[in-house]
């Protein structure tokens, strides 16, 4: 797996993300395979470079700070680059006496990053550098955390389990299942055309298999959608949760461009302004008003309707 500039990995818990960080750093030894960065073998053939002879900077998700010591002597730790500098840089300096426990969460994580920055790596390491955070700080740490990552143009791979949250360091991501990488590609890639059900998923889009013949679509619970996009034989169905309106019952009208797939709401879940409603297979994201307005609980039989424009299909050639 190569890397140049940011790379995201994502997927769910014990996928092996924090595990590929940890191989990379030195702080576990595999069974196989081998590491290389920036033209010199870390690892494999015989050779094994410890942790310690790797510039490897690594951020925890706890940060890892030492408690005992000032903001300016954890990032002078074992610092290769001007600490004062990159205190200000990061817009620290003014913490540079304080500890670590006296400090927000935001705080300490520049403090964390302004020391994997100090000993100026050839790979930085991010382990699920928002999951220590405030939900309500989260995106604005996240856009100065982009910033810094851009800022010290080195290799980057950023862990998370958000794909909103992947997007915002790395215009690349890769999908992460059971130890190996299942997708990796641009960000506006992976969400046009995911490999899989369970990259969609992490994308956010709805994937729904079945058989294509032209413009129609049969999809596999027996139902058939409309596309503009002609194909034959195994596709996915893709449309976005936002595209999706519900009725209660068939808005008719006799549109052909208008898809309406009746289905039974299973969960209802509300954050903010907007609610994500599961229907089986497949989840329509609308107003809060309108679970209001169309009293949408579980158990509710809705129809869901969507536009054949909003409606994309990629090939399938493996069972999802």
């Amino acid at each position: 797996m190569e890397v140049a500039g940011t790379l995201a990995v994502i997927g769910p818990s014990g996928a092996g993300k924090t595990t590929l960080l940890r191989l990379i750093a030195g702080l576990e030894r595999p069974a196989a395979g081998s590491i290389d960065c920036d033209g010199h073998r870390w690892l494999g053939d015989g050779v094994w470079v410890p942790p310690e002879r790797r510039r490897v900077g690594l951020v925890f998700q706890e940060y890892a700070l030492f408690p005992h010591m000032s903001v300016r002597a954890n990032v002078a730790f074992e610092a290769r680059t001007d600490v004062d500098e990159l205190l200000e840089r990061l817009r620290i300096r003014h913490l540079a006496g304080a500890r670590p426990g006296r400090l927000s969460g935001g705080e300490r994580q520049r403090v964390a990053l302004a020391r994997a920055l100090a000993i100026a790596p050839e790979v930085l390491l991010l382990d699920e550098p928002l999951a220590a955070l405030d939900p309500s700080t989260r995106s604005a740490v996240a856009v100065e955390l982009a910033r810094v990552i851009e800022l010290a143009s080195v290799p980057t791979i950023v862990v998370t389990h958000s794909y909103e949250e992947a997007v915002m360091f790395a215009d690349e991501v890769a999908v992460m299942d059971r130890g190996a990488i299942v997708q990796r590609g641009r960000a506006a890639e992976v969400v046009e055309a995911p490999a899989s059900a369970f990259v969609a998923e992490f994308a956010g889009v709805n994937y729904l298999t079945g058989q294509a013949a032209g413009t129609t679509v049969r999809l596999d619970s027996g139902q058939s959608v409309r596309t503009t996009d002609p194909a034959e034989g195994p596709v996915a169905v893709l449309v976005a949760p936002w595209e999706i309106t519900l009725a209660l019952g068939d808005p008719g009208g006799g549109d052909s461009a208008l898809n309406r797939l009746p289905a039974r709401v299973e969960r209802v879940v509300v954050v903010g302004n907007r609610a994500r409603v599961s229907l089986g297979d497949f989840v329509a994201e609308v107003t809060p008003e309108s679970v209001e307005r169309l009293s949408i609980r579980p158990g509710a039989e809705v129809v869901a309707v969507w536009k054949a424009t909003a409606t994309r299909v990629v090939s399938r050639t493996q069972p999802a």
